[in-house]
């Protein structure tokens, strides 16, 4: 049951519910107090001080992670992690030079060690407002996952390197959709649909960002795809309006109608108001577009009501 708690909050971590993961770690580390393992207790409060940092809770975090210090003769890899998740800590407590600081003290000896401590890095220069050095530390990380050979990771690595590749405006736009290509090109050989779903809708913002809409729509068509069950009905809402927007840019109205109704009514359903909203506002362009002209006015009023619902 440990180990199923333990498997459970690193898939929540690595699709970002933090929440999620706190959750599944916290009953694993009750569980670990009823054995006679130090090493397992430990294990389990180190899992769970870092899902608090990631949660937003950097204060927390370090009470777990301290618990989880280990001995000497622990190895240096568990050190090096343990460097990695107390700078993972300052870094939500703001302190990103302290941070950086205890990245560099690590002695993390393998690939995807590495890689984990410049995503963190990554972090940190993100939070220090320089776009263009995170954006580095995450294609170092994504080369290092790739040679530790782990596909999800590299993507994730890559999709967050083209974010701050855009915020940065330090970079060409060939080689910004260079890193997109690279990493829509390694989510077919992820085996978690919630993340290939995730990474295909952030590759489509991307596409978006450089104004190649006809890969963007593709990608959130494959992101739309991958949305199933009540758990991922905010993702294919997300999903649905992109799609539409992306429409709207190609000029296809007709096909645009149909995706800003379906995530118009989606959000609604969620009582997601202000995105609903943007889905009338989106319908009334196309429909505008289209000749469609009393529709338009109809939904434009609609989005109108919503901005003011939501202030």
């Amino acid at each position: 049951e440990m180990e199923g708690l333990m498997r459970a909050g690193g898939r929540a971590l690595a699709l970002g519910d933090a929440r999620g993961a706190v959750g599944c770690f916290r009953r694993a580390l009750l569980l670990a107090g009823g054995t006679t393992s130090p090493r397992l207790r430990r294990a389990c409060a180190f899992s769970l001080g870092a899902a608090y940092v990631e949660a937003g809770k950097p204060e927390k975090g370090l009470e777990f992670l301290l618990q989880s210090q280990p001995s000497e003769d622990d190895g240096g890899e568990q050190w090096g992690d343990l460097y990695f998740n107390a700078g993972a800590a300052d870094e939500g407590l703001r302190d990103f030079p302290k941070a950086l600081e205890c990245f560099g003290g690590g002695r993390a000896a393998g690939a995807g060690s590495r890689a984990g401590t410049r995503v963190r890095m990554g972090c940190c220069y993100l939070g220090m407002r320089e776009p263009a050095r995170a954006a580095r530390c995450f294609l170092e990380a994504a080369r290092g996952y790739a040679a530790a050979a782990s596909p999800e990771a590299t993507a994730v690595a890559l999709s967050r390197a083209s974010t701050s590749m855009l915020q940065s405006r330090r970079f060409g736009a060939a080689e910004i959709a260079g890193v997109l290509a690279q990493c829509r090109s390694l989510c077919d050989s992820i085996p978690d649909p919630a993340l290939r779903g995730k990474l295909y809708n952030d590759v489509g913002l991307g596409y978006s960002q450089l104004r190649i809409f006809s890969l963007a729509a593709e990608s959130f068509q494959q992101a739309l795809a991958l949305c199933g069950g009540e758990r991922d009905r905010s993702r294919e809402a997300a999903a649905l309006q992109n799609l539409g927007a992306a429409h709207n840019a190609l000029r296809s109205f007709g096909t645009a109608l149909g995706w800003h109704r379906r995530a118009a009514a989606l959000h609604s359903a969620l009582g997601n108001r202000q995105a609903q909203g943007e889905c009338f506002g989106n319908l009334a362009y196309a429909c505008s577009r289209l000749g469609m002209h009393q529709a338009a006015a109809k939904n434009y009023l609609h989005a109108l009501q919503a901005f003011r619902d939501t202030g």
